[in-house]
């Protein structure tokens, strides 16, 4: 058969994606994953003060600016070696916590769903059932998710002031401790989302939810009446009705840089991982969970438009200087992050495998890596998370009073170099800053979406994304929707990703 390719631009994803896929027949044998933008920030910060990053890279974007506040006050106080209050790491989970569930809630129903109710799937039994529920703007959880959705954030503008755009953060601590009332605001913001959740989202507590630990209790869960006419049983039938288990496997390993800070590990000399879930490499093919180890992080720029070097380079040494170059073999303004010589996946589906959920451990072992579990595993931590606000809360009782700020001595900031990862929406997301003479001298942010949508590297190994969509089979290429369900599941990102130049041509297919 004759290949063809086609140029595909998507709509409900967080910045601008366009897709390049040559077909033979109908199926996928190429893909090129294309950030159509480049926005700078890294340069930006180039000559600024250190704590400058704490204002500039919150707007890097308006769905994760917690995340990339945190991540930027680690990377100073680990440059600094300067010890953080219990009580700050405590109200920088919660709010990141907050942050997360609101992404993962606005991914899940108003980004992933709507593409249940193309015509396509007419036919489907549980049609008029997903069109109810998932309609854009109409169905009754769209509905839910909105007014949800917005209430949890409410917990970040109590510490931050505001909602995204926040900057709270402070090497050492946070601006303002927590209070009696903050508690009980925050108490009921979070009492009110689970509510809603074990209505809406999953039909049981939470507490029997979390409590399931592997595919058959899952499955024989499913089954009762309460929890399949869920969300997330509407969700799940839906999904695997239409095989959404059987296509999307991408990367066979999954990278979490560890989640949530624990209060009382994350103190100098800042050595071991101090996520109070553990970062790891996860092997899907043996189950194998091996330690984290940021040192063999690297990025390629081979088939990005930046100004060449040869392999892959540390973030350390790392440069972004961009070098457009239509028409050639490069085709994005991603980089390709790569750990070690490996193409990983991140996200909610690595950050519970590292953790080791055995619902989703079961779940991989028993289908492999596919578009249904990765939203699925979306939604599982989304329970997860609330519990943990839970405890977070009660802890932060305990420390009602304590120091929330411990001051930086003078000229801490004036010279080094430092890193902070954490564990955003969409995964893990890194900052690497080195100070020189009270500026910064280099600063490199590696996003979730990076590692996920990179393009090929210099040893030709396609990003993961790419992976992902070559060997589908497509029903109809010129409505390839399959594709659409497998790069959303991934939550794409492509704001915070690309590192001012406006579409090359016009495209013919929009998913």
């Amino acid at each position: 058969m004759s290949r063809t390719t086609l140029n595909i631009d998507f709509n409900r994803v967080e910045g601008d994606l366009e897709f390049q896929v040559d077909l033979d027949g109908n199926r996928v044998v190429d893909a090129r994953c294309v950030g159509t933008l480049f926005r700078g920030f890294e340069q930006l910060l180039i000559g600024r003060a250190p704590k400058d990053g704490l204002v500039i890279t919150p707007r890097v974007c308006g769905i994760c600016g917690t995340a990339h506040l945190y991540t930027a006050a680690l990377a100073l106080e680990r440059m600094a070696q300067l010890p953080v209050s219990p009580h700050a790491t405590l109200v920088r989970n919660l709010c990141l916590m907050a942050e997360n569930v609101q992404s993962d809630l606005r991914q899940s129903f108003l980004f992933f769903t709507p593409d249940f109710v193309h015509p396509r799937y007419a036919a489907q039994p549980l049609f008029a059932d997903i069109e109810a529920a998932f309609a854009p703007m109409k169905g009754r959880i769209v509905r839910s998710t909105l007014a949800a959705s917005r209430k949890v954030v409410e917990l970040v503008a109590i510490y931050g002031g505001q909602w995204p755009h926040s900057s709270y953060m402070l090497p050492g601590g946070i601006t303002r401790g927590a209070t009696a009332r903050d508690l009980m605001d925050c108490q009921d913001i979070v009492d009110r989302t689970i509510e809603w959740y074990e209505l809406d989202v999953i039909g049981d507590s939470l507490d029997n939810w979390l409590a399931l630990d592997s595919a058959d209790a899952f499955f024989s869960w499913l089954d009762a009446a309460p929890h399949a006419a869920s969300a997330l049983g509407l969700l799940t039938r839906f999904a695997r009705a239409i095989g959404l288990h059987h296509i999307g496997a991408g990367a066979r390993y999954f990278l979490s840089a560890g989640s949530w800070h624990d209060p009382l590990r994350w103190q100098p000399p800042y050595g071991e991982p101090a996520g109070l879930l553990p970062a790891g490499l996860y092997h899907a093919d043996h189950g194998q969970l091996d330690a984290f180890n940021p040192d063999i992080i690297n990025e390629h720029v081979r088939h990005s438009w930046y100004h060449p070097y040869p392999g892959g380079r540390h973030p350390y040494i790392g440069e972004t200087v961009p070098d457009y170059q239509p028409d050639t073999d490069r085709y994005t303004w991603a980089k390709a992050p790569r750990y070690g010589d490996k193409v990983i996946e991140t996200g909610p589906l690595a950050e519970l495998l590292t953790g080791g959920d055995q619902l989703i451990v079961s779940l991989l072992a028993l289908e492999g890596p596919n578009a249904w579990l990765r939203q699925f595993a979306r939604l599982r931590r989304t329970g997860l998370t609330l519990h943990l606000m839970k405890q977070h809360l009660a802890e932060l009782a305990r420390q009602l009073g304590t120091p929330h700020y411990l001051p930086p001595p003078a000229g801490a900031l004036d010279q080094g170099e430092g890193y902070g990862l954490v564990q955003a929406a969409r995964g893990s997301l890194g900052h690497w800053i080195q100070v020189t003479d009270g500026r910064i001298s280099r600063y490199q942010i590696v996003t979730p979406t990076a590692w996920n949508a990179s393009p090929k590297d210099s040893a030709g190994q396609h990003g993961h994304w790419e992976e992902s969509v070559i060997g589908v089979e497509l029903a109809d290429p010129a409505d390839p929707i399959e594709i659409g369900h497998i790069v959303r599941s991934h939550d794409p990102c492509l704001v915070c990703t690309v590192h001012f130049v406006g579409r090359a041509e016009r495209h013919r297919y929009g998913v």
